[in-house]
């Protein structure tokens, strides 16, 4: 037991709905402390995040406690107790499954804590991942059974006091990630340790103990029995975790992203794509160390862009259509990514518009640019957009033009239309001519109603939108019919007056009254 004197907590870190928990547990005859992660975080002096509570109530026995409880999970049952936004995970001791045998008798017999839930208390399958694990036990058999020192400590919120049973405090004073128990076996339990183990040094700055870190090249392949939805959420943490970029490197030194980014060695043996990779988690890391918004969307989108571009390029080289070649380049490299890594289809909808909205980006002229910035993804693919342009895989003046775009007014909006209308020309170093009028039209209204499609005046504006269509790989028939009812329609939507005449038309002869 270590005391306040000696670990130095702050209680004004500790959430006050833990302890309204742990104290509820405990004026009702339970034990209950404060465990793991949010522990570990005190004793470095960060404010944890999350905060987990383990006691030797079931949990039947804590549902009963609280108004707003729920019992989740079923390879591990545990409660969720609800304070409006705040969410208290409340578990229960269990066995230390390493130390069990199949043939032990159940521990602690008699205490109410060895209820059985159903007919199976603990599985595993033929790769020792354990399957289920709902043996109850003791504090200490809890402890046991955790993965890491550090993350195997109690800290009972009334007492002040830390109850550390295999030196969790010493390791986080020697900044060591040090697992309990036999690595390897610990390991093939529950492969993500290995993920955890990277994920915890990269963001504490910890190192791994050697004895701990050897055997994970081994069992990297064990990541593969792991359900993708799982591995997902894990991910998800590393790259949330405002160490983004310190894990995916330790994950790549320890070769485990092989099982859940399989594309992303293609992506970083490119110098542009290592750099455009690099910058974004960077980024990344940078607004969630200050508190900003961010999305995994975005995240994914940038990880995986460099492949659908490449895809995307091999396809317009085959002379397939920019645009529907674009989708496809989506498809296939979302389809490749799906069976390592399940990325839910919420953010494949968010990504895939990310990258439908680069080629968008480019066009510039008519009313393009003035629909796109109401687009509800504008501002992730402006973003990302400006993120190409840093690493160099874009002219960084498409992004800056977009930036003052974005900040002028409606009449500096039109100036900057204009003056990259008129740098277009001048870089055309010859101006095109006209098309001459139709012999015999007298009026512009009219030419452009009797003439051919070919064969209508276009302006110079108009030669500019067909030009910027044709870039996004659209049709200009569009455009063109739009201008058509611009000029056959006046202001009160009536055809204007054409200079040839009009035929009188026929009228049909009255039929005679029947008599």
């Amino acid at each position: 037991m270590v005391p306040v004197s000696s670990h130095g907590i702050d209680a004004k870190l500790v959430s006050a709905n833990a302890v309204r928990v742990t104290r509820m547990l405990q004026e009702n005859g339970f034990k209950a402390f404060v465990v793991g992660g949010a522990v570990r975080d005190l004793l470095l002096g960060i404010k944890p995040k999350d905060f987990d509570v383990a006691t030797d109530a079931v949990p039947e026995e804590i549902q009963r406690l609280f108004r707003r409880a729920h019992i989740i999970g079923r390879r591990f049952r545990l409660v969720h107790v609800m304070f409006g936004a705040d969410t208290i995970e409340v578990s229960t001791f269990r066995a230390n499954t390493v130390v069990l045998a199949a043939d032990a008798p159940p521990p602690l017999a008699g205490h109410a804590t060895n209820k059985r839930l159903g007919s199976v208390q603990h599985a595993s399958d033929e790769h020792g991942r354990v399957l289920r694990d709902n043996i109850f036990g003791s504090q200490e058999e809890d402890a046991a059974r955790r993965d890491f020192t550090v993350n195997a400590l109690f800290y009972d919120p009334e007492t002040q006091t830390v109850i550390d049973y295999h030196h969790g405090v010493a390791d986080i004073k020697a900044r060591t990630m040090r697992m309990i128990g036999d690595p390897e076996k610990r390991y093939r339990e529950d492969p993500v340790r290995m993920l955890r183990a990277v994920r915890f040094a990269a963001k504490l700055g910890f190192t791994i103990d050697e004895a701990t870190r050897e055997p994970i090249a081994r069992l990297a392949p064990l990541l593969e029995n792991v359900p993708s939805a799982r591995l997902f959420d894990e991910m998800l943490k590393l790259l949330m975790s405002g160490h983004a970029l310190a894990c995916l490197k330790r994950l790549r030194a320890e070769g485990l992203h092989h099982g859940m980014l399989p594309l992303l060695d293609v992506v970083l043996e490119q110098p542009m794509g290592e750099r455009f990779v690099t910058l974004a988690l960077e980024n990344t890391d940078e607004r969630i160390r200050v508190g900003k918004p961010t999305t995994p969307s975005f995240l994914f989108a940038s990880l995986l862009w460099h492949e659908v571009l490449k895809n995307w390029n091999e396809r317009k080289a085959r002379d397939e259509y920019p645009i529907p070649a674009l989708g496809h380049a989506m498809d296939d490299v979302l389809e490749a990514q799906t069976g390592k890594l399940a990325i839910q289809r919420r953010y494949t909808a968010d990504m895939r518009e990310i990258w439908g909205l680069q080629p968008r980006l480019e066009r510039r002229v008519g009313r393009s640019p003035w629909r796109l910035i109401e687009h509800p993804r504008f501002r992730a693919g402006y973003d990302f957009l400006l993120l190409r342009g840093a690493a160099g895989e874009i002219d960084a003046a498409l992004g800056d033009w977009w930036t003052r775009f974005i900040d002028a007014d409606s009449a500096g909006r039109e100036t900057l239309q204009n003056e990259l209308s008129a740098s277009d020309a001048a870089g055309a170093g010859v101006k095109r001519k006209r098309r001459k009028k139709k012999k015999g039209s007298t009026e512009g209204a009219a030419a452009s109603i009797d003439a051919p499609e070919g064969e209508r005046e276009t302006t110079e504006h108009d030669e500019m939108e067909h030009d910027a269509d044709e870039h996004d790989g659209e049709s200009s028939s569009r455009h063109d019919a739009d201008s058509t009812r611009a000029e056959t329609t006046t202001h009160d939507g009536d055809a204007p007056d054409a200079a040839a005449p009009r035929k009188p038309r026929r009228r049909r002869p009255r039929k005679p009254p029947v008599e």
